[in-house]
């Protein structure tokens, strides 16, 4: 009997697996003011929501597609699965929730009441100053309450625009729609021919509305093989296999060339997941910070490859694999701090011109620096342990250094002259402006002091990585830790333990170095 009870239990779930909702998956929505395929609303809803890509119900996981899916047009019961990301200590505090999860059910949150006095005080605020700087734990009861708006327009539909109605927005089903009542029909009694029939309707639907307003079928697919794809999850794959064929094969021949084979596959997966990003929005990938950090990525390789077929050290490489693969790693798993999503521009951002030339500028710039942040890594690591680097190795960190230098300084040119295009002024000692000279004046007084013989190859290297701290506030600092400025289209939160962790780590690494320099020296 009890085996009986068990496997009727399970029927819907396993009924509710079998169902094919590909059909669904490239079906447009509209949310934000962009025309997305319903599988990339429904990992960014999901994402949104819980934190992650997926979600678990009844003991069984569901991927985004599902999990939106079930939300929308399954809704019952939803409200009590822990699906409401929230992880700030003090905010689980004063709701009165358990500090030991990170998830809670939208019926538990809804009813607390520290929550709820929270979100009005925030409110109170921005209705007074809509600029106000909310303090951490009235910005973290505000994201909670996003979250909680999330659910709600699942659940109720109402963030499921699926009807081309307007340019500005699109409409969500009526509740008595026909197509709705074909989909939850299908979808709960996991009917194939059903939910397809519904779908049809829909898509019936969604031709008969105003074919200005409605979503271009090739573009969608576009997104949707991207979606799928994971380029760059793919590309740090490669590159981390390369890294290691190129660490275990020290510098024998046929390693080198697997090496060189796995990081230009991985170099052309990031080309293609930079155009496929290009042909969704329109645009260079460089508007905000998950952008950035993939070009950077890219950009580490691109000049490690060329690098690598000008000298053959195999040094570029072994340098620029572990910023590449731990860039993408964040990238990939890191969706709270570094939101993958594709937006709409803000007005600065619209002249593709400048976009192209000064934000990729910049952010290559980035990208030569990480590249003597890697090679410096392998000259101050030979001196901990005891190896005097070739004199071959600092000739390779001044070259990388030149290279970034020479593009930050453009960069910061053309910044001037954008700035005094969109805001009227060529320079503001905006945070971001400031930084980005701070930087630049290090480099080259880290430079000058080489030619200069202020200071020898090892202090060089310590020098470019002591500089890139400059780099990390520029590009990070500004953006997730000030967070003021005009640059505030490209402004987040999250990541701040992990930078001071690097930051801390990048020290005590130059400490080793240094004292293992002065004990080699002693010895002599």
């Amino acid at each position: 009997m009890r085996r009986t009870i068990l496997f009727l239990s399970l029927i819907p779930q396993l009924a509710f697996a079998s169902l094919d909702l590909g059909g669904l998956a490239a079906t447009p929505v509209q949310e934000q003011g962009r025309k997305k395929p319903f599988l990339v609303f429904a990992d960014e809803a999901v994402t949104g929501l819980t934190g992650r890509t997926w979600v678990e119900k009844d003991g069984r996981r569901l991927g985004a597609l599902e999990a939106a899916a079930a939300l929308w047009l399954a809704p019952a019961g939803w409200d009590a699965v822990p699906v409401v990301l929230i992880n700030d200590k003090a905010l689980q505090e004063k709701a009165g929730l358990d500090r030991t999860r990170k998830r809670y059910t939208y019926a538990e949150l809804s009813a607390s009441t520290g929550l709820r006095e929270l979100l009005q005080e925030a409110s109170a605020l921005r209705a007074k100053n809509p600029k106000a700087k909310l303090d951490p734990l009235l910005k973290s009861a505000v994201d909670a309450g996003m979250r909680l708006a999330i659910f709600e327009g699942l659940v109720s539909g109402r963030s499921v625009t699926l009807l081309p109605t307007g340019a500005a927005a699109w409409s969500p089903l009526a509740a008595d729609d026909p197509a709705l009542a074909k989909l939850r029909e299908g979808f709960r009694t996991a009917e194939q021919g059903t939910f397809d029939e519904g779908l049809g309707q829909l898509h019936k639907e969604q031709a008969a509305e105003n074919p200005r307003f409605q979503a271009d079928p090739g573009k969608m697919a576009v997104e949707v093989f991207y979606q799928r794809l994971h380029p760059f999850r793919w590309a740090w794959v490669l590159y981390l296999a390369a890294g290691i064929v190129l660490a275990v094969s020290a510098g024998r021949t046929p390693g080198y060339l697997a090496a060189w084979a796995l990081a230009l596959g991985g170099f052309a997966l990031q080309v293609a997941g930079f155009v496929l990003r290009i042909l969704v929005s329109g645009r260079a990938p460089v508007t905000n910070m998950y952008e950035s950090v993939v070009w950077v990525a890219f950009g580490t390789i691109l000049f490690a490859l060329v690098f690598e077929a000008i000298h053959r050290s195999r040094y570029f490489l072994l340098g620029a694999v572990p910023v590449a693969v731990v860039s993408l790693i964040l990238a990939d798993t890191q969706p709270m701090i570094l939101d993958r999503s594709i937006q709409p521009l803000v007005p600065v951002l619209a002249d593709n011109f400048w976009l192209t030339t000064h934000v990729l500028t910049i952010t290559l710039s980035y990208a030569a620096f990480a590249l003597a942040l890697g090679v410096a890594h392998i000259a101050l690591g030979k001196i901990i342990f005891g190896v005097k680097p070739a004199k071959a190795i600092y000739n390779y960190l001044y070259r990388a250094l030149q290279v970034g230098v020479l593009l930050l300084a453009i960069g910061t040119i053309l910044g001037g002259v954008w700035a005094n295009y969109s805001w009227g002024r060529f320079w503001d000692w905006d945070p971001k402006e400031t930084w980005a000279l701070i930087a630049l004046l290090g480099y080259l007084f880290l430079l000058h002091g080489r030619i200069a013989g202020k200071w020898g190859d090892f202090g060089m290297a310590v020098g470019a990585v002591l500089a890139f701290q400059s780099i990390i506030m520029a590009w990070y600092g500004v953006n997730f830790v000030l967070g003021v400025g005009l640059h505030s289209y490209g402004f987040g939160t999250g990541g701040f333990p992990v930078a001071v962790a690097f930051v801390l780590a990048e020290l005590a690494f130059i400490a080793l170095a240094f004292v293992r320099r002065r004990a080699a020296e002693r010895t002599r």
